[in-house]
């Protein structure tokens, strides 16, 4: 694994409080489906909860948006099922029943130890399925994160309103940080985003008005992937994408989904 990228300029007391809005809900899991609690640090454990439909499915390991915790998946996972797909969503350290304070760094760190969880679960439950990363808004970063680093590990990344660089969170949030110091961590980061060469998908409403649609143009450009695409969802916002364009969102998530699956299965 490369030496992981250096979060400090963002890992800021000011930019963190507005970034990370931990809530603590936890419903029970509805039928079928099962919580997780996976070990990221002595004592530290961050929460999941996996929605399964099939052992022979696809699979999609999840990383949220910054408002959200695992359990609000319980009546969207049932749309993944539609499309036969696993749905095994991951929370930060301070969301749902997870403990410790998140940070970019803690973040980005515990993705890998959620990945390595998830192929022991995988293991453990007979499932045979490709696993996909996907991450939502927030949930953008850890999902780079696994596809830069571990590109045998899937087959494939997936992203929703998702951002390339820090710009567009500082610049909503009204944060100063010195153009020399920014610029740095921006090359770094796209440098990141260009060694991925799995398959790639990008979702993104064209009225986002928290992350730009710009940003999906340059994770588009700058994916190192030759099967790379990107969808746009018309008059979305960023927390109604899903419900502003759900046959066209679920639909393409499938045809992706289905296309990879289909020719590493020959």
């Amino acid at each position: 694994m490369r030496a992981p990228l250096d979060f400090s300029v963002l890992d800021t007391p000011e930019l963190l409080q507005f970034v990370f809005y931990p809530r603590s809900d936890w419903p029970p899991p509805p039928s079928g489906a099962s919580d997780h609690m996976i070990p990221v640090e002595d004592g530290v454990f961050v929460s999941s909860r996996f929605y399964p439909v099939d052992g022979e499915a696809p699979s999609i390991l999840y990383f949220h948006g910054n408002g959200e915790v695992a359990s609000d998946y319980d009546d969207i996972a049932p749309l993944y099922h539609r499309i036969r797909v696993n749905l095994f969503v991951a929370d930060y350290r301070g969301y749902g029943r997870s403990g410790g304070k998140p940070t970019f760094s803690n973040m980005a760190a515990d993705a890998h130890r959620v990945l390595a969880y998830f192929l022991e679960l995988q293991k453990k439950e007979g499932l045979i399925g490709p696993i996909f990363v996907m991450g939502r808004s927030l949930g953008s970063q850890p999902a780079i994160e696994l596809a830069a680093n571990h590109p045998e590990k899937l087959s494939g990344i997936i992203i929703e309103s998702g951002f390339a660089h820090s710009g567009p969170l500082l610049g909503f949030f009204g944060i100063r940080v010195s153009p020399e110091r920014l610029g740095r961590f921006e090359r770094a980061a796209i440098a990141r985003i260009q060694r991925i060469t799995l398959p790639a998908l990008i979702i993104h409403g064209d009225q986002d008005t928290i992350v730009p649609y710009e940003q999906a143009l340059l994770l588009h450009e700058n994916f190192g992937s030759a099967d790379k695409r990107l969808i746009t969802i018309p008059r979305a916002d960023h927390n109604t994408i899903l419900w502003a364009g759900t046959q066209q969102y679920f639909t393409s998530l499938a045809e992706f989904i289905q296309r990879k699956t289909e020719s590493e299965r020959g």
